[in-house]
């Protein structure tokens, strides 16, 4: 059963950007609660009051009691959350949907997978959870906090669909035809061919082209042809 809490809200009567903006910086947010059979009304709650609530309830299954400026609570569901882009953990508005007792609403829940599949236990299958919530229509009172949906059956190559799932006092608001989750062979593991180890060459010694006869010595110059060789200085003939 969804948990239930209470939120102390007070009425606004000034609207726009700019109201918002001023609200927050004194540490409040600004909020609207709605619902059949009543207008829209402009609210008021405490930031740090709210951070602390979110923080202990799910938001979309949890029922709360709103009490404005003195008046009896109503119950109703948090229906909206938004969010700073740029700053996640910054609520910039909070919508509320007022609800009645004897009347169905609509609500999304998470479905929780319970159990390992016979296709991954023994056959080493994946477990592909497709679809994370479920849309039910139900009375305030019966929102469960999720769905368990038992899987421990599956083996490899078979499916839960929405039509599948036998639930009390809910009624499944998606096709009977959608995936909840499947169980799919294993992945073939990705066999990476070892190059084989190349083979190393040796570099070739330098070797150092051996004189000719004739050929002079290191720095010094060969005759240009039917010229004398230069005479060696400090040296007679």
């Amino acid at each position: 059963m969804a948990e239930q809490a209470t939120i102390e809200a007070a009425p606004r009567t000034r609207a726009g950007k700019g109201v918002a903006r001023s609200l927050r910086r004194e540490g409040k947010i600004p909020a609207v609660i709605y619902g059949r059979g009543r207008s829209p009304e402009p609210l008021v709650v405490d930031t740090l009051a709210l951070t602390r609530l979110l923080s202990q309830v799910a938001a979309g299954t949890t029922l709360v009691d709103v009490a404005v400026a003195g008046r009896a609570p109503v119950k109703a569901l948090i229906r909206e959350i938004q969010r700073n882009p740029v700053r996640p953990a910054d609520i910039i508005h909070l919508d509320l949907y007022e609800v009645h007792a004897d009347e169905k609403i609509i609500v999304e829940v998470p479905v929780k997978l319970v159990g390992v599949p016979e296709g991954v236990k023994n056959f080493g299958g994946v477990l592909d959870h497709i679809m994370h919530h479920l849309s039910i229509k139900v009375f305030p009172a019966d929102i469960p906090d999720h769905v368990d949906v038992d899987v421990s059956p599956l083996n490899i190559g078979q499916s839960i669909h929405v039509g599948d799932l036998r639930l009390e006092k809910l009624e499944l608001m998606n096709a009977a035809a959608q995936t909840v989750c499947t169980v799919v062979a294993p992945r073939a593991e990705e066999v990476v061919a070892v190059a084989p180890e190349a083979e190393v060459v040796a570099e070739p010694e330098l070797i150092r082209k051996p004189k000719e006869e004739g050929e002079g010595e290191e720095g010094e110059a060969e005759p240009e042809a039917g010229k004398p060789a230069k005479k060696p200085e400090g040296k007679k003939e």
